[in-house]
């Protein structure tokens, strides 16, 4: 579908915990229009639908002539089922993370789009997180990364564990940083308040000798989303929530000691799922790559499954 001519025409599909915020910043993006919300709860959909000055849709398939892409914040097993009709008519396709429940239905979500040369997005909203885009240029050849990303319970879905809910976040910004293949994991997760993990621990080793130490929890007591990196001469520290940034840095001079320098990092503050939404409709509109394209869910995705299974195999 052709949307040069004009605002590329967007649904939202599942106006729940992360949906209704899709719906608030497309109804504001002045380079969207945003043609309706679909939800399962009725009332839901009535309400988001009101509050942004938009038209309750009854059914996801009413969407397929209507619109040149679709976000869609549903529970993840059902993201193939909702993606697929439109991926298969060349109509754009956001899908929230994790992108699908399985790498099979990954790949037959990225085939879809390359046979129809639909979009394909993931929602990894932490690559559009200013703090990141102020620190990847820095970014050089990591030693080390350490990553904390502590939530709160009941706050999160409980339909998955833990490393797809929160840690394959923190994954997907590692694997866009650092240029290697990982050739080790070691994991382990404990499931404490629900049958699945709530607190998980990765140690990711990469061909060129980096090595990732990645927690996620959703049991704490506090929420932290911190991610650490150390590379020769050189450190650097992202608050993701507060987004600041600091970076320190030894300095040698000929015939002195060297020294440190360093302190905050500015940071052109933002909200990430907007600047995330923005990209898609972008990408949309000129039939371009998402910044977080298919590829790269799949790739985060791949590696929190081999977190998983290592996690099952302890």
């Amino acid at each position: 579908m052709g949307t040069e001519s004009h605002a590329p025409r967007i649904g939202v599909i599942g106006v729940g915990h992360l949906g209704r915020h899709h719906a608030r910043i497309l109804a504001a993006l002045d380079e969207a229009a945003l043609v309706g919300v679909v939800d399962k709860i009725p009332a839901r959909a009535a309400e988001i639908a009101a509050a942004n000055q938009t038209s309750v849709i009854g059914d996801a398939s009413e969407l397929l002539g209507a619109v040149d892409a679709v976000t869609i914040a549903v529970p993840t097993e059902d993201h193939l089922a909702v993606a697929l009709p439109f991926l298969q008519r060349g109509i754009g396709v956001l899908v929230e993370k994790p992108m699908a429940r399985s790498l099979a239905e990954a790949d037959e979500m990225i085939a879809a789009a390359a046979a129809s040369g639909a979009v394909l997005a993931v929602g990894h909203t932490e690559r559009y997180n200013p703090a990141v885009a102020a620190v990847m240029p820095l970014v050089r050849s990591p030693r080390f990364i350490e990553v904390h990303r502590l939530g709160v319970f009941p706050d999160r879905s409980l339909d998955i564990d833990v490393v797809f809910d929160l840690m394959i976040h923190d994954l997907d910004v590692i694997l866009s940083l650092v240029q290697s293949e990982v050739s080790a994991v070691d994991a382990v997760g404990v499931p404490v308040l629900t049958p699945r993990f709530d607190i998980a621990n990765a140690r990711l080793r990469f061909a060129n000798g980096c090595i990732a130490n990645v927690t996620a929890s959703r049991i704490s007591k506090d929420r932290v989303r911190k991610i650490r990196f150390f590379q020769q001469d050189a450190y650097l520290s992202i608050d993701y929530a507060a987004q600041e940034v600091e970076g320190w840095r030894l300095v040698r001079r000929d015939g002195e000691r060297p020294s440190i320098q360093g302190g905050p990092l500015p940071v052109a503050r933002d909200e990430p799922l907007r600047i995330e939404l923005a990209d898609f409709v972008r990408a949309v509109g000129s039939r371009s790559a998402p910044r977080v394209d298919g590829a790269a869910g799949r790739r985060a995705l791949a590696l929190a499954t081999e977190i998983a299974a290592k996690m099952e195999s302890v």
